[in-house]
């Protein structure tokens, strides 16, 4: 800022989010007198309406947390009444459970990256205009999108909140020619993806970085996201039951979320954070899908969490089909659900869910019913990440026009594709 030049605006509404949140700042000649991400959502009270809950009905209720991550939240439950109870579910049933996941992580990257981020890489309010100005990225936005959504509900049994995951195993699966006419469906979104890339390749992605800390589930010989150690990119590592020994939950008094932090004073989880952690297991074809978008690791700039969100949409693709392949080279059994005896015992779950890592920790009792829930979720584990990158961005853009200072905030708010919500549209922005 240049004088005695003030700048003095509101945003009462931040659209192409999840959830209700305001921004407050107030700056002047780059100097930061005050800037919080206030979460302003009422919590809803799940850890604490859940207890009393039957080991049976605990995935079906807890699903119902997030309508976008209700496959994920549903996987890490089951986890984590298998792991109380000393269950091992069969190798089939772990097959199965990654197809649903990688159908959820692509329903919800295709609403990121086609709805809500490409709108602000070409200029526009909303998708809505790119039906006339690109009607090509919205053809493809919705076939994608279908086909997500068919996945999931092929293997999950539905698109949203899951019948067929239940402790112990699956309830149900496809049909033979339901999987080889899904993997044909599959081959065919590939050249989608390829040019969804090679239309992001061209877009001005703002060049902003803060280093900071990446947390998530991480294995030896495969790209993580149904099972693996918590890993850090500082180097520690841990078990999922030792969860705790990591991940460090606070209060903060301007939010309704808990805050979080780990080895730095914040973390990063999501997209960006898997490929900055295991971007050697992506398959090839995502890795073409990077070379495209000109992505490298390690990056540590938040608004290229889009870009990563792409690279693992091509990533799900080209697993599923090689699932989808072994299960059929297998031979498909019939669901295999392992006999277990209920008792008394903590379990942890942990899968990575569109957004990041995700844990519930659960303690049954000997009837098998929930005497303590603990969720950390990850919009709520990115919060002091996100006010800690604005803290770095301000003074570099103190300069710009009230427009610009606005649709970058916003933008940075919307890269880590918040679902506020599930943590706990409205976003007032005032900069003096």
């Amino acid at each position: 800022m240049r004088g005695l030049r003030k700048i003095d605006f509101e945003v009462h509404y931040l659209t192409r989010v999840e959830g209700h949140a305001n921004i407050v700042l107030s700056a002047s000649d780059r100097t930061i007198k005050e800037l919080r991400l206030e979460i302003t959502e009422a919590p809803r009270f799940f850890e604490a309406f859940m207890r009393g809950t039957n080991y049976k009905d605990v995935a079906y209720v807890v699903s119902r947390v997030c309508g976008i991550c209700s496959i994920g939240h549903s996987n890490a439950s089951v986890k984590a009444t298998e792991a109380a109870f000393g269950v091992e579910v069969s190798e089939q049933t772990k097959l199965l459970r990654k197809l649903m996941m990688h159908g959820e992580n692509m329903q919800s990257h295709a609403l990121h990256v086609y709805f809500l981020a490409f709108p602000d890489f070409l200029g526009a309010p909303s998708v809505f205009p790119l039906m006339d100005s690109n009607p090509e990225v919205v053809k493809i936005a919705l076939k994608v999108k279908r086909l997500a959504n068919d996945l999931s509900d092929m293997f999950a049994g539905r698109t949203t909140h899951p019948i067929r995951n239940v402790p112990g195993g699956v309830t149900m699966v496809p049909s033979k020619d339901e999987m080889y006419d899904m993997k044909r469906r599959l081959y065919d979104a590939m050249p989608d993806i390829e040019t969804t890339a090679r239309l992001l390749s061209k877009v001005k992605i703002p060049e902003f970085e803060r280093k900071t800390e990446f947390i998530a589930l991480r294995k030896e010989d495969e790209y993580a996201i149904y099972d693996g150690r918590i890993t850090s990119s500082t180097g520690k590592s841990v078990d999922d039951s030792d969860y705790k020994a990591l991940i460090k939950e606070f209060v903060v008094p301007h939010s309704t979320a808990k805050h979080a932090r780990a080895s730095m004073d914040s973390y990063m989880v999501g997209a960006l954070a898997r490929c900055n952690l295991s971007f050697g297991n992506l398959s090839p074809f995502a890795r073409r899908i990077a070379d495209i978008c000109k992505f490298t690791v390690p990056n540590f700039n938040p608004f290229m969490n889009t870009v990563a969100q792409l690279v693992e949409i091509a990533h799900s693709l080209e697993d599923s089909i090689n699932i989808i392949d072994c299960l059929l080279d297998q031979g498909v059994e019939e669901p295999i659900r392992v006999e277990f005896d209920v008792k008394a015992g903590r379990g942890v779950g942990v899968v990575e869910v569109p957004r990041g890592i995700l844990f519930h920790e659960y303690e049954y009792d000997a009837e098998g019913r929930l005497v303590y829930v603990n969720l950390v979720i990850p919009t709520a584990q990115n919060l002091e990440n996100i006010e800690l990158d604005m803290k770095e961005l301000v003074p570099k853009i103190m300069d710009r026009s009230e427009e610009e200072i606005q649709h970058l905030l916003e933008m940075l708010v919307r890269a880590y594709d918040p679902c506020i919500s599930c943590s706990a549209h409205m976003v007032d922005v005032k900069i003096v």
